[in-house]
């Protein structure tokens, strides 16, 4: 079994980003294809933002949330009990070796998850084991080389460069989501839903959000000691990536696109 290594790590500052997460926002070329009593599958659900979302939309049905970390499965199950989400359950596990039978799943989503993996074609391959017939696996991944940003702050350079060399030393692919095509047709899919949506960070406050979440991931987060270990950067050109961010972020046009790859497979 591949033994993974997630570039991101699960520094507060890494969670609570991925916390504000949404359905709306992370899943809404799925949104359409749900409609209460079905089951569904959050593989690599985090701190359980979207899985909550997802439960809310398929009620009665049931939804299960599935994470290798017990620690963001605490924060999971906190936020399910405090929304009344009585029809969530959150367990710890490994896509390349789902604990289910096979024909479980209505909906296998899966958000943010295959760039992290050394082989994602083996995990979609797991996933539709688990998907009964007609129903869907669900990935959106992001793009990494696919993002762009003005004004052209030469920090935020070495930042995307920074992190394409952690992530391709951990044997993972930053750019995953213009790949999911490919990894799909591999992994025995054939009907295929491509589409592309992008979170935009060009007002104030939005601004503001990006570059506190990115400043503090690249001192504190996983980014940082893989960058130190790896001889990548020194803590002073962390520094100084993270006062970039801050620098961007206090332009007036300042813009930063972010987008990702979508795919709807059907079983």
């Amino acid at each position: 079994m591949p033994q993974d290594t997630y570039s991101h790590g699960h520094h507060r500052s890494v969670v609570s980003a991925h916390a504000t997460r949404t359905a709306a926002d992370s899943a809404g070329y799925l949104i359409p294809h749900l409609r209460p009593g079905l089951r569904i599958l959050d593989v690599g659900c985090g701190p359980g933002s979207i899985t909550v979302d997802l439960a809310a939309l398929v009620a009665p049905g049931q939804v299960t949330g599935l994470d290798r970390s017990e620690d963001v499965l605490v924060q999971a199950r906190t936020l399910a009990a405090e929304r009344g989400a009585t029809n969530t359950e959150f367990v710890s596990g490994n896509v390349y070796d789902l604990d289910f039978p096979d024909d479980t799943f209505d909906v296998v989503h899966a958000h943010q998850v295959l760039q992290h993996l050394t082989d994602p074609v083996a995990a979609l391959h797991e996933m539709r084991r688990v998907t009964r017939p007609g129903g869907v696996v669900a990935v959106r991944d992001a793009d990494y080389h696919g993002m762009s940003w003005y004004p052209e702050v030469p920090e935020l350079t070495d930042w995307m460069e920074i992190y394409q060399q952690i992530a391709r030393g951990n044997r993972a692919e930053p750019d995953a989501g213009r790949r999911l095509i490919s990894w799909a047709l591999d992994a025995g899919f054939s009907e295929l839903v491509p589409s592309s949506t992008s979170w935009v960070y060009a007002t104030g406050d939005r601004r503001k959000w990006l570059a506190g979440a990115w400043s503090q991931r690249i001192l504190h987060s996983a980014f940082a000691e893989q960058a130190l270990e790896r001889g990548l950067a020194s803590q002073e050109e962390l520094e100084r990536m993270a006062e970039g961010w801050k620098r961007w972020a206090e332009a007036p046009g300042g813009w930063f696109l972010m987008p990702s790859g979508e795919l709807l497979a059907r079983v």
